[in-house]
């Protein structure tokens, strides 16, 4: 009687772990170093930022989180060379080749400016090689700016060219079955938000799921204004957003879904289409 007892509650496990989604809370928790050094302008909403990406993996036990962080720049020379210094050597020590080994994946989250990495290029062979790339707001003004298209800003499909006041704006959903955009319905309303116009921008080399349908300052201006978008890199998944610059926003259930889908689908955790829908 015992033995049948144990065989059934064996093969009941089994069946329970067979039935299991991937991405359950039983699965191992995936790893991801989160990125929020500024060698640019400093968003005041980065603790928030960091606060908010370990309250989504945590929630669903879905992703662990570490950090590479830096702060403002001091205004005293002294203190922004030792500052300098101390970003430079934290970059070393959790983005070589050898550290990125234990990470499933990188997010930047409001970076800026052209951060000293230990081996940028080797950085980017990493993603390509099959890893999770997630970009929110500022990612697309790092390494910008720099002379033709810096490999970095390939590898993450558009680039930052300007901004102006901040506005109310309708973000049109492009793919309503992708994780990152299926709850949100058929667009994504936000009071207020700095809206990035991008450069270095191939609608025909991304998966868009946001767009605007009209200048975010100009209402009368129509065209086609990417906010969102999601790419392979090789055998590497990029997810970026250009939402993320207010606190408030971060700090909307709204976004944390918007977020939350395009981490799952970058890890792999969930499926999306990735076809461009401009030929």
């Amino acid at each position: 009687m015992k033995n049948q007892i144990a065989r059934f509650l064996c093969q009941l496990g089994l069946a329970i772990l067979i039935l299991l989604p991937a991405g359950s809370a039983l699965a191992e928790p995936k790893r991801l170093l989160v990125v929020t050094t500024t060698a640019g302008f400093p968003h005041s909403s980065i603790p928030t930022a960091e606060k908010i990406l370990a309250k989504v993996g945590e929630k669903n036990g879905l992703f662990t989180v570490d950090y590479v962080r830096s702060g403002p720049r001091p205004k005293d020379q002294a203190e922004a060379t030792a500052w300098m210094a101390k970003m430079t050597k934290d970059l070393a020590e959790k983005m070589n080749l050898e550290a990125l080994k234990q990470y499933d994946g990188v997010i930047f989250a409001n970076t800026t400016g052209i951060l000293p990495l230990p081996d940028k290029q080797g950085f980017l062979n990493w993603v390509k090689s099959g890893k999770a790339f997630v970009g929110m707001h500022s990612a697309s003004d790092t390494f910008h700016a720099q002379e033709g298209v810096d490999p970095y800003i390939e590898m993450l499909g558009g680039e930052f060219r300007t901004h102006h006041a901040q506005a109310g704006v309708e973000c049109l959903v492009q793919d309503p079955k992708h994780p990152a955009t299926r709850q949100l319905g058929e667009s994504y309303c936000i009071a207020k938000e700095e809206i990035y116009l991008m450069k270095n921008y191939d609608s025909s080399k991304v998966h868009e799921l946001l767009v605007l349908d009209k200048h975010p300052n100009q209402k009368s201006l129509f065209g086609r204004f990417p906010i969102a978008w999601c790419k392979k890199y090789g055998q590497g998944n990029v997810f970026y957003t250009s939402l993320g610059h207010n606190e408030s926003v971060w700090e909307d259930s709204t976004y944390q879904k918007h977020i939350e889908g395009g981490i799952k689908w970058a890890l792999g955790l969930e499926s999306g289409d990735i076809a461009p829908q401009v030929k």
